[in-house]
Formats: structure tokens, C-alpha cells, sequence
């Protein structure tokens, strides 16, 4: 297979990762392809064993304050060994869904024009029924390669990426500045959007999966969706250059209602309050240089990016 010619490398933020990351080093363990890999902990504080780690695997320590979405991601690439070609990045709660899943991602790249894939992340066993609908909707089971062209059909989804399950070109990520520390998610949309920009392509494969869901309560929804406010409030290049999510939502919560009429209508009562609380969350982020900083705080689901602000 053309992915076992390159060379490649895993990077994987850890915070204690708990109960998943013995599954989570079962499926490493197991692919067809063996890689080197770098852990980059935030100083994890319940007791899980980093010394049990693969072969050619290194440990990387940082401290939990200093954790930053990007920026740790970068501090990581600096320590790749030379003459990498991809990097492939991880979180602690993702497991490998089959044995080649790796090796399908890495194929991507053999489009010399792809410098970016991301694969299809299915829910997790406990999923609830908001959070299955939720990676089906978004993580669909067909791939597709975009260029910057398609962002007149797409829109913003043009640079939809994942930070949970994504592998990048070196080459290509250096040359548009690796991963930006200055924003509080999004760094994964962030560095597909300006390699789209730089005339590369970015590859969905949905051949490639993994379990990876969250059943986030009606406040974390609030939360993530301020967040995600927030991000657009201070990039608002992205919007210039991609468009915005045009009908999205009025999408989602249409596939929502549909999935849950026929899946779990129980469970139909939650959309109404769910859906406001994502609107109001969004809706506040991008007013949130108004706000005083205890709000920002109080509203966010990643606090310590509020550290440095007063």
C-alpha cells in the first residue's frame, strides 16, 4: 500500500484520559501500520500509566494551565522527527474503529494535491440518541475531496475538518504556519481554510473511522456553541473567505426531528430547548466583546483560554 512507503507520525493531547485508554492503546496496537507517536500531556492527575506506551513512542509533559488548542499542537510538531511526511492527530477519546483505519486516512495523501484528511467518526456505544444523529449528520459515509471552488455550493463546510481523528502534510502545514494559538477551538477549521486558500485540497474519508461522540447536557451545549461564537466573532476572515453556515441549523434540527420520530421519540421534548440554547450560546459568543470577562468565564466550556483576559 502507498501509506506504508511514508513516513508518519502520531501526535495525541492527553488529559486524564480514564477509562478509555486501555481500549484506546488495544486499537493503536493493532493497526496494520505501526508509526511513531508523541503524547502530549497537560499533567494528568488520575493515575494513568504513560510508561506503557508503543515502540518509537515519546512522552511529552506540559502543564495543564498552559494547554492551549493549537499551540500544543504545535509545541508536538516541533518535536517530530525529520523527514516526516504526515502527521496524524489524535485525541484521548477516539479509538480506531478497525485495523486499517489508520492506513485509509494516510492513503489520502496519494493525491499529491491533498494535504489535509480527516475520517468519519461514529458514536460511541453509549451515545445517546442526540449525539448518534448528531456524527451521522455530520460525518456522512461518503468520501469527498474539496478545493477552494467548492465553496460556492459548500460554503463554510468547505473547510469542516476534525482536531479528533485528522492527518496533515508536514510540508503543507509549515508552509501556512502550522496550527494558530490564539483562537479557542477551531484550529483544526482554521488550518484547513488556509490550506484551501494556499490552492491545496482537504479529503474526507469515510472509509476511515472511529468511535468518538459526547453526550453533552443542554448547558454544554449552550457552552460549546459560545465557543464556537466566539471563534467566528474573532476570525471573521474565515466567514469573508468561506461564507457562512447559511441553513445549517435549519438542517440539522430537521434531520434531528426526523431521526428521533423514528428512532427515539422520547427523546423529542429535548430538541425545542437544545436548539435554543445552541442559538443563544452562538449568538452571545459573537457578542462576547461586550461582555465582562466573569460572563466569558462562566459561559465557556474552555475556560482557560479566558486566563490572559481581564
Amino acid at each position: 500500500m502507498f501509506s506504508r512507503s511514508l513516513s508518519v507520525c502520531l501526535i495525541v493531547p492527553t488529559f486524564n484520559p480514564g477509562g478509555y485508554w486501555d481500549q484506546w492503546l488495544c486499537a493503536i496496537n493493532t493497526q496494520l501500520i505501526q508509526t511513531r507517536g508523541i503524547i502530549v500531556d497537560s499533567t494528568s492527575t488520575d493515575g494513568t500509566d504513560f510508561l506503557v506506551l508503543p515502540a518509537q513512542w515519546q512522552l511529552l509533559r506540559i502543564d495543564t494551565t498552559s494547554f492551549n488548542h493549537g499551540g500544543s499542537r504545535n509545541l508536538a510538531l516541533q518535536q517530530v522527527p525529520a523527514g516526516t511526511d504526515v502527521v496524524v492527530f489524535l485525541t484521548q477519546d477516539v479509538l480506531l474503529a478497525e485495523e486499517n483505519a489508520l492506513e485509509l486516512l494516510i492513503n489520502a495523501f496519494v493525491d499529491p494535491s491533498v494535504a489535509c484528511a480527516w475520517g468519519r467518526q461514529l458514536p460511541h456505544v453509549n451515545a445517546t440518541p442526540l449525539a448518534a444523529h448528531a456524527r451521522l449528520f455530520n460525518y456522512p459515509d461518503v468520501s469527498r475531496v474539496v478545493d477552494l471552488n467548492d465553496r460556492t455550493q459548500l460554503g463554510l463546510k468547505t473547510c469542516f475538518n476534525s482536531n479528533s481523528f485528522a492527518a496533515y502534510r508536514v510540508g503543507a502545514l509549515q508552509r501556512v504556519g502550522g496550527f494558530p494559538s490564539d483562537v479557542i477551538l477551531g484550529e483544526d477549521m482554521t488550518v484547513a481554510a488556509r490550506l484551501l486558500l494556499a490552492g491545496e485540497r482537504v479529503a474526507y474519508v469515510a472509509e476511515a473511522c472511529v468511535f468518538h461522540s459526547h453526550n453533552y447536557s443542554t448547558l454544554q451545549e449552550f457552552r460549546r456553541y459560545f465557543d464556537t461564537g466566539v471563534f467566528h466573532s474573532r476570525n471573521p476572515w474565515l466567514l469573508d473567505a468561506f461564507g457562512t453556515v447559511g441553513g445549517e441549523g435549519y438542517r440539522f434540527v430537521r434531520s434531528e426531528i426526523s431521526y428521533l420520530s423514528k428512532y427515539a421519540p422520547l427523546w423529542l421534548p429535548q430538541v425545542p430547548l437544545r436548539t435554543l440554547a445552541k442559538w443563544l450560546g452562538y449568538k452571545l459568543g459573537r457578542l462576547e466583546a461586550n461582555l465582562p470577562i466573569w460572563l466569558r468565564r462562566w459561559c465557556s466550556m474552555h475556560k482557560n483560554f479566558w486566563n490572559g483576559d481581564k
